[in-house]
């Protein structure tokens, strides 16, 4: 389940792409050991150098022509390590979010010879191709079972023959995919004689079966194998396969697989590979050395939490389409930088190989994410937000984890900063936005933070590119004492002795934060026309719970209290704000989508007496219908608290609803399924309550999927907020 901010990325993209330096970073590979970096541009590879940006056209369009005279599409590339050959993908196609499926092309970059990798094989079916060290081989995914392709003579040979829709090799089940962000699933051993790969087993996880009525006179089932909460996970295994000859070792790795879960695997040295491993609650984390020799693994690290071990957090880039949570090794590979929050805050720690560790970020503040490690010169940069956590800046820290971090992004510049550092830490791509300035952007040296092009910095050009503020944020106190952030537009013509009604956009869960200081913040992208021209005051809150960099008793103070304490905060909020002179209490509504649809259930079932219209999108009316990853984390086991997941569940207070309820949902919904919608409309029906539901055929958990679709949900929202919560001051 995640937010609505997911699929706000387009729109994003539009927005960057405004600015042309700002359109550069989105495709920026640095180049290993040069101050340079590469981008597609036109269908070509373009070498750029720092500081002066001196260009060259690395592959022409011409250079992509194959034989039957056809110019390859580039969607992504990456270099052997020698930087001799290239390795471009193409051909995309869509494996639940994100195009991880297509076809390889071999570029060596000298003779401009171009081959496909995996030729015979079926279309756009390998998965996640990497050279060997010595560029000799390209080992692939395809129909779950790994290969290796020699590339001097073309031949191909299977590694693993037992790999289907079930049993998963070198790539992820939705679960593994959707909550770990695991989805290259291999990898190279350094001196390239081994493959060590992923294998899940998916036979004993039953089947949900989505029905498509659309395209077929008669209907057509789609199965996904889907672990729900309270079923155990699909065991993973990893194996390790000897090139010469083919020889395949399963990784002694302690524990019952059927009850932890390998989000992480990574080489050290030819015999030596790291994984990490969850108990299936998620609060127990132990990292393993394994000896692939002796196949032996032992523990270097573990730590515990009252509730979950975050392996990921929202405030990475986790839609990448090539993002990998990796080790980051230093100290010639003897140690590795680890987060954790065991001191009350996200902070990096450095972990040897025998366990050792020493925090290297200490102070009460989150580390949001670690940019770049800059060893010789005993520094890391990355990004944190001390003061004020609906923004973001550049701080530096040193390596040894002696002094304070400083903050290297100028005062000014107060909003949303977020960089991209070259590997040696000379420069860094830095773009700029807050909630009245579009995005901008600019190349900088470090650590001085000085614009290599003082006509175009983001603070010359600061003034052109800012508007008018119309988004007001604020901070609530309630009763208890929590404070929360939020945001405010106010209608064009306000008049402070009307009353306006007001609408709050809701998420609510651990995986997404509505207040940040970004541009655009504050617009409503299924509402048909402009909120304010039309005079609705239109506001979020993040309550305990959502990933704020509040430190962890923020985050984690939800844990097996999802559809409570985020729904009694939200409306201890709401309570306060409608006894403003201003907000009329008859016209109260609220919106979300996935688990901010499961919010605005919950605030309409829960709280009535505050909430009279609610439009609820693709929503979880039952946890106990969403993937065990997910719910198992912040709700712990349906075993043993049951009743946590009952009291939270919309459906549980649907008997409740007094206001205005419009349900939306996707038939064929792979993340929340429609089986939700049946479940809750059928509990409103047994109670004689009166609704509007609109089921979307064949419809994703976007809603994007069809002609004319995002139209007639924006005119569907529209329409019915008006209705039942006119716009206007009184």
């Amino acid at each position: 389940m995640r937010s609505i901010t997911f699929y706000f990325r387009v729109f994003w993209l539009f927005l960057l792409l405004t600015s042309w330096n700002v359109s550069q970073a989105q495709s920026i590979k640095w180049h290993d050991s040069e101050d340079a970096y590469f981008q597609i541009q036109s269908n070509q590879i373009v070498r750029l150098e720092l500081p002066d940006q001196r260009s060259q056209i690395l592959v022409s369009a011409e250079d992509l022509r194959t034989e039957a005279n056809q110019t390859l599409s580039i969607r992504d590339f990456t270099f052997s390590d020698d930087g001799k050959k290239l390795l471009i993908y193409t051909n995309t196609k869509r494996v639940w979010r994100l195009e991880t499926q297509g076809d390889y092309w071999v570029l060596d970059l000298q003779s401009k010879k171009l081959q496909q990798v995996g030729k015979d094989l079926k279309a756009s079916s390998l998965r996640f191709a990497k050279f060997s060290p010595d560029a000799s081989q390209v080992a692939f995914v395809s129909e779950y079972n790994l290969y290796v392709e020699d590339l001097e003579s073309s031949k191909t040979t299977q590694l693993t023959f037992d790999g289907n829709r079930k049993l998963i090799n070198g790539t992820f089940d939705w679960a593994y995919e959707e909550e770990f962000a695991s989805r290259d699933g291999f990898q190279w051993s350094p001196d390239g004689k081994r493959i060590a790969f992923w294998q899940l087993d998916a036979n004993q996880i039953r089947d949900f079966y989505m029905v498509n009525n659309t395209d077929s006179v008669y209907s057509q089932i789609i199965p996904v194998e889907y672990p729900k909460v309270g079923e155990s996970p699909s065991p993973a295994k990893i194996g390790v396969i000897e090139l010469a000859d083919q020889e395949l070792t399963w990784l002694n790795i302690p524990g019952d697989p059927a009850q932890h879960y390998l989000p992480r695997m990574e080489w050290n040295s030819p015999d030596l590979l790291l994984l990490q491993q969850l108990n299936r609650k998620q609060n127990q984390s132990k990292i393993f050395a394994v000896d692939i020799s002796k196949n032996e693994a032992k523990v270097i690290f573990e730590e515990e939490d009252e509730a979950w071990i975050d392996v990921l957090s929202s405030w990475e880039n986790v839609y990448a389409l090539t993002f990998r949570h990796e080790f980051q090794w230093i100290n010639n590979r003897k140690e590795f930088l680890w987060f954790s929050e065991k001191g009350g805050w996200r902070q990096l720690y450095r972990i040897s190989l025998d366990g050792k560790e020493t925090p290297i970020t200490p102070g009460e503040y989150d580390v949001i994410n670690l940019l770049r490690v800059d060893e010789k010169n005993n520094r890391i940069y990355f990004h944190a937000s001390p003061e004020n956590a609906t923004q973001k800046y550049l701080y530096a820290a040193r390596l040894d984890g002696k002094g304070k971090a400083e903050r290297i992004t100028p005062e000014v510049l107060e909003g949303t900063n977020v960089y991209s550092v070259s590997p040696s830490g000379k420069f860094a791509f830095h773009q700029f936005q807050n909630a009245f300035t579009r995005p901008m952007g600019e190349w900088i040296s470090l650590p001085d933070h000085k614009s290599l092009d003082e006509g175009r910095s983001i603070i010359a050009n600061l003034s052109k590119n800012q508007e008018e503020k119309k988004v007001e944020f604020f901070k609530i106190k309630t009763e208890d004492g929590t404070e929360m952030d939020g945001w405010m537009v106010k209608p064009n013509d306000f008049d402070p002795t009307k009353k306006y009604p007001v609408v709050f956009y809701v998420y609510t869960e651990p995986w997404g934060a509505n207040v940040k200081d970004t541009y655009g913040v504050g617009r409503n992208r299924l509402y048909d026309g402009d909120m304010a021209a039309d005079g609705y005051i239109y506001i979020s809150i993040d309550n305990r719970g959502t990933p704020a960099p509040k430190g962890r008793a923020w985050r984690k103070s939800i844990y097996r209290k999802i559809g409570r304490l985020n729904i009694a905060d939200q409306a201890a909020a709401a309570k306060q704000i409608l006894e403003w002179d201003y907000v009329d209490p008859d016209r109260v509504a609220v919106w979300g989508w996935s688990g901010g649809g499961s919010a605005t259930l919950n605030l309409l079932f829960q709280h009535p007496e505050i909430y009279k219209t609610g439009v609820s999108i693709a929503a979880v009316a039952n946890q106990l219908t969403y993937d065990n990853i997910y719910q198992e984390r912040y709700m712990g086991l349906p075993q043993e608290n049951l009743e946590d997941f009952v009291a939270g569940s919309p459906i549980t207070h649907a008997k409740n609803l007094q206001g205005n309820l419009l349900y939306i949902h996707g038939t064929t919904d792979d993340n929340v399924h429609y089986a939700n919608a049946d479940m809750l409309v059928n509990e409103l029906i047994k109670h004689g309550k009166i609704f509007q539901f609109m089921p979307y055929p064949n419809r994703s958990h976007s809603i994007s999927e069809g002609e004319g679709t995002n139209a007639h949900l924006k005119k569907l929202y529209t329409d019915y907020l008006k209705r039942h919560c006119p716009p206007g001051g009184r």
